[in-house]
């Protein structure tokens, strides 16, 4: 046996690159989404053993909607890209492409069994440039089929080696077939099938037979004629040892997936639930459109489903003549390759056997698949093809005449396919390239109509996608998904009623209740997301929560183990303030799945809302032992902590908020609370820097813009305060604690009265009935020295707060002092005249300001992070908009914020403590308010 070269080694590599070097711009597509986008399995915070647990796309192999596909060393490639590049499509791409090249250099040693060195390179040089292999190379999640294929051709050149020179049985080498069998079908599925081509190596090339001679041996040791062969005897157990470790791997695969096959759908492949005849003609008629697609790789589509192929139901069917000459010239291929033992038979049985055993698992033969053609399912099978024309060419090149015609056929062929290649990669550049043109190849498959809905989609071009929406419910009327995309689309429109009206038609026909079936086996999981997307639309009204539950409940009992109708359940749930049923629903969605972060995320919202935050905090720290950035669970963990009020937590609580804010630097809420926790820690220096930080991204920020001025304030630094108080009113006119503590400060310290007037009267024009501001204006009254205004003004504060001691006890004075002074003969009301020294005396505090002040210190923590009413100042959740459990719904049905805005009520110890001694210091500068108005 010939080895290969490295000429021939760099001439593969070049021709690969060449074909392939513009699929490192494209991205992820189609397949790619769910394997490597939302695929959980390939960070380095899932565990290693979950690849070994769940399938390839994720789900937990023990979930009925599971798809089965076993291939945790594929994931782990996938993983091995995230580890150094994490999600660059790039690096993907660039691993398929060497991987590729390495396949075809295997392939090249493997057609050197059979063909001479020129047929060979033939061979290898067309399978490197074939149009048919863009889905497995450019597709990422063609991987499966590249790892494979490295794995199956290792296994088959292991065990050719597998007889010693002297006939004997080496063991080392079929040992090491098993184990690489067992590699290859880790990778996908079909690596198994290389124990057949293993067995066909065995029995019509290494031992040499035929098969007429293989039974004329069988007939003469049956009659006793002669004893049995030794080389027939060393074949065959070669062989039971081939299939004894085949079975062993079919029962473990059997195992891993529980006995259960994955649901398909009619809309998957309709011939699979077809009736006799057509479901036998279809499947039948794929088998000769799949070799078309070999020999004239012209119109390529990325997906074949729906009503990409007609069904054949007739016998009178044209098709069937295709069907028809497919079976006789693959009959002739067997019957020429069977019937003599040279070397030409034996080349051709090898590739009918890469051509045939290969694709019997994608064949829908012998059990139905999840589609129906798939162009990546050939890359195994096209290396029989590709045998084929090179030992063809081999024949015509040896015929004088012919040999530079047949080169001159091999060179255009090479030439055209490496072209085809090249364009084709750019299909798969995006989702709307690869989908708009499979519409060009078919436009009867509603699947791809709505693809491309789902790529305008995510370009936030509704009206158009609508467009594409409509006309896959055109092309197949009872396609639920499309009547789904048609409702979500309307309602990203803000067309509630007529997204409503899509929902109850795709409801409509969903399979209808009959006691005693088992829906998981009927319903395919996506189509499930109808009632959860109907839900979420209508339970925006408040009248019709209990309908949405329904909707909800009605999903569960079709599905048991539906995780997002319990996550979904649970938010509507808190929204009707059901806590414990809140927190049921969720506890049963982690029974589920106990490694969702987002699950344990939920759960705490639902302990805080039940007042009990450290059962919140707990879960809190599970969300974050599965995702230590997720992002919701450090900014609302963080403010729990915080508002703990004990300060063993507040380290933690400031490196989970700096956490935060790398993970969303440009989110003025992570350094506002930054800040709002270096005020509780007395570090005013940090809370300076972060609370400008947090104005600097957000402009207008109240709640920072307050409690920075309030910083100022009790820092002593008044004047600084008032810039930013001035910023504060510009945006937020009718802040009524902002104009308080400007007021406050003109009044003590700048001695503008015409100022702290000006403030104290807004207040008043924004609300009449506030006490504080309408006490203190009469305070500036008092200052002005216009006593009957002062006394009108208390009067008015005294009808507001009938009850309030402080009030009757200034008005008391101001009265005792104009009667004084009436008694004296003074004017009642100053006109410009100067106060004496102890009027002069600064008012040290506008009544009541420091109770005021503590509240004021709360206002906001997280304020402004969702749009709560301006009059609403208290610390808030941040709520989470993520798609929890999102195999399957769609992203504009994900799950409505507003439910999971929640606050932490009440005050801790150290907050109350606070707040007293600072009613104390109030209660001692209405005292010197009553000095000074006493005075004479």
């Amino acid at each position: 046996m010939a080895v290969v070269s490295w000429k021939e080694m760099l001439l593969l590599t070049g021709l690969v690159v060449g074909c392939y070097w513009n699929s490192l711009s494209c991205g992820f597509v189609f397949d790619d989404v769910s394997a490597i986008l939302d695929n959980k399995d390939l960070r380095p915070s899932t565990p290693i053993r979950n690849l070994f647990q769940n399938d390839f796309w994720g789900t937990p192999m023990s979930e009925e909607r599971s798809h089965k596909s076993y291939r945790p060393l594929t994931v782990l490639t996938f993983r091995l890209n995230y580890l150094f590049s994490e999600l660059s499509a790039a690096s993907y791409h660039f691993l398929n492409v060497v991987l590729h090249a390495v396949v075809c250099v295997l392939f090249l040693r493997v057609c050197r069994l059979f063909l001479d060195d020129t047929s060979s390179l033939v061979a290898a040089l067309l399978f490197a440039v074939h149009p048919i292999h863009t889905e497995a190379v450019t597709g990422v999640v063609g991987r499966a089929e590249l790892l494979s294929s490295i794995f199956l051709l290792a296994a088959f050149l292991a065990y050719t080696k597998s007889t010693g020179r002297d006939h004997s049985i080496v063991w080392a080498p079929i040992a090491l077939t098993v184990i690489l069998v067992a590699a290859a079908t880790l990778c996908k599925e079909q690596g198994i099938t290389v124990v057949g081509i293993c067995c066909v190596h065995e029995v019509f090339v290494a031992q040499g037979f035929s098969l007429p001679m293989l039974l004329d041996t069988l007939r003469q040791v049956l009659q006793g004629k002669e004893g049995f062969p030794y080389a027939l005897l060393q074949t065959l157990l070669k062989l039971i040892v081939l299939v004894i470790s085949t079975l062993l791997l079919v029962i473990v695969r059997v195992q891993i997936i529980q006995s259960q096959l994955p649901v398909f759908t009619r809309f998957d492949n309709p011939a699979a639930v077809s009736v006799i005849p057509t479901r036998q003609l279809t499947f039948n008629y794929l088998l000769p459109l799949n070799a078309w697609l070999l020999l004239n790789p012209s119109e390529l589509c990325c997906d074949w489903t729906m009503g990409t192929i007609p069904l054949v139901e007739s016998v009178l069917d044209l098709r069937n003549l295709a069907t028809l000459l497919f079976y006789t010239f693959l009959g002739l291929l067997a019957y020429y390759s069977l019937r003599y033992s040279h070397s030409s038979s034996k080349t051709v049985i090898m590739a009918l056997s890469f051509i045939v055993l290969p694709f019997i698992p994608a064949s829908n033969l012998f059990f139905p698949v999840g589609f129906v053609v798939a162009e990546r399912v050939l890359y195994v099978p096209s290396m029989g093809f590709c045998v084929l024309v090179a030992h063809g060419f081999k024949i015509i090149s040896h015929k004088g005449y012919l040999k530079k015609i047949s080169w001159l056929v091999i060179g255009v062929l090479l030439a055209t396919h490496a072209v085809k290649t090249f364009k084709r990669n750019w299909d798969w550049e995006s989702e709307y390239t690869l989908f708009t043109s499979a519409l060009k190849v078919n436009k009867n498959n509603a699947k791809l109509w709505n693809n491309v809905g789902h790529a305008l989609e995510n370009q936030n071009n509704y009206d158009t996608a609508l467009r594409y929406f409509l006309q896959a419910t055109r092309v197949q009327p009872d396609d639920i998904g499309a009547h789904m995309n048609v409702g979500r689309t309307y309602k990203n429109l803000n067309k509630s009623r007529e997204a409503e009206d899509a929902y109850l038609v795709a409801k409509s026909l969903m399979p209808q209740v009959i006691p005693g079936k088992k829906y998981a086996t009927r319903v395919a999981p996506n189509h499930l997301n109808v009632y959860i997307n109907l839900a979420n639309l209508i339970r925006a009204n408040e009248s019709r929560l209990e309908e949405a539950d329904q909707l909800y409940r009605q999903a569960i009992s079709m599905r048991p183990d539906f995780k997002q109708a319990y996550i979904s359940r649970g938010e509507l749930l808190l929204k009707m303030n059901k806590l414990s049923e809140a927190r049921d629903a969720y506890l049963r969605a982690l029974e589920l799945d106990r490694t969702n972060a987002d699950l344990w995320y939920n759960l705490a919202i639902v302990n805080i809302e039940m007042k009990d935050p450290s059962e919140a905090l707990k879960n809190f720290n599970h969300a974050l032992e599965l995702n230590p950035r997720h992002k919701l669970a450090l900014f609302n963990s963080a403010l729990l902590m915080q508002e703990s009020g004990e300060p063993k937590f507040w380290p933690e609580a400031n490196r989970r908020f700096l956490i935060y804010v790398e993970e969303e630097p440009e989110d003025a809420n992570g350094y506002f609370n930054l800040g709002m926790l270096a005020m509780d820690a007395n570090e005013n220096v940090a809370a300076e820097r972060w609370m400008k930080r947090a104005i600097s991204l957000q402009a207008g920020f109240r709640s920072a813009l307050f409690n920075l001025a309030l910083l100022y304030s009790q820092s002593k630094r008044e004047i600084d305060a008032l810039p930013a108080l001035d910023e504060l009113l510009r945006h937020h006119p009718e802040h009524i604690k902002g104009l308080i503590l400007k007021g406050d400060i003109l009044m003590n310290h700048k001695k503008d009265t015409n100022g702290a007037k000006a403030c104290f009267e807004r207040i008043l024009s924004v609300d009449p009935t506030n006490v504080q501001g309408k006490h203190n204006l009469c305070v500036v009254y008092f200052e002005e020295r216009d006593l009957p205004r002062a006394e009108r003004c208390l009067e008015e504060t005294l009808a507001l707060a009938p009850n309030e001691e402080y009030v009757k006890r200034h008005l008391s004075i101001v009265r005792s002092k104009m009667a004084a002074m009436s008694s004296a003969g003074q004017p009642l009301t100053a006109r410009g005249e100067t106060t004496s020294a102890q009027e002069e005396k600064p008012l040290k505090g506008v009544e009541d300001r420091e109770e005021e002040v503590s509240e004021g210190e709360e206002e906001g923590r997280g304020a402004d992070a969702v749009g709560k009413g301006a009059g609403n100042e208290k610390n808030v959740r941040k709520s989470s908009t993520e798609r929890l459990g999102g195999v399957g719904v769609d992203q504009s049905e994900s799950l409505d914020s507003s439910q999971s805005d929640k606050r932490t009520k009440g005050k801790s110890t150290k907050e109350i403590s606070d707040i007293e001694g600072k009613r104390a210091a109030a209660l001692k500068r209405l005292e010197e308010i009553e000095r000074i108005l006493s005075g004479d």
